[in-house]
């Protein structure tokens, strides 16, 4: 895995609307510019040579390790690559000393929630509240 620079946010972006990752009211080129901002985020990429075929996003806020953007090719998946995204994003937030990952997923994802369930990710006893603080209204 390679650490994404601001020439990949065209590409990267891409690849999350073909993975169906990205939504009206989220500015997916404002996520990224904002991961790579910081030394507490990054996002991490995997290459098939110069072809992007995989990224996440992970980011530490002083209490938990975040994962967003998880996105693999979807010609390229049920390679492994899903799996060697999380294992890179999990040691990144282990070299920045975060106790814990965390990470959201629609509740209509089945896909989604058994790859997590297989890699020994469970559902938590929590629910996600959340406001737009930009005056945004979810359509």
């Amino acid at each position: 895995m390679i650490a994404a620079t601001n020439a990949d946010a065209v590409e990267t972006v891409a690849l999350w609307h073909a993975c169906g990752l990205t939504r009206p009211w989220n500015d997916p080129h404002a996520d990224f510019a904002l991961a790579l901002a910081t030394s507490t985020s990054t996002i991490l990429l995997a290459r098939d040579g110069d072809t992007l075929i995989g990224s996440v996003m992970v980011g530490f806020n002083g209490h938990r390790g975040w994962i967003y953007y998880l996105a693999v090719a979807p010609n390229r998946r049920r390679g492994g690559i899903g799996r060697a995204l999380m294992a890179a994003a999990e040691a990144w937030l282990a070299e920045h000393d975060a106790p814990k990952v965390q990470l959201m997923v629609r509740d209509t994802n089945d896909a989604a929630l058994g790859f997590y369930a297989r890699l020994g990710y469970a559902p938590q006893a929590v629910v996600t509240l959340g406001r737009f603080l930009n005056g945004m209204v979810k359509p």
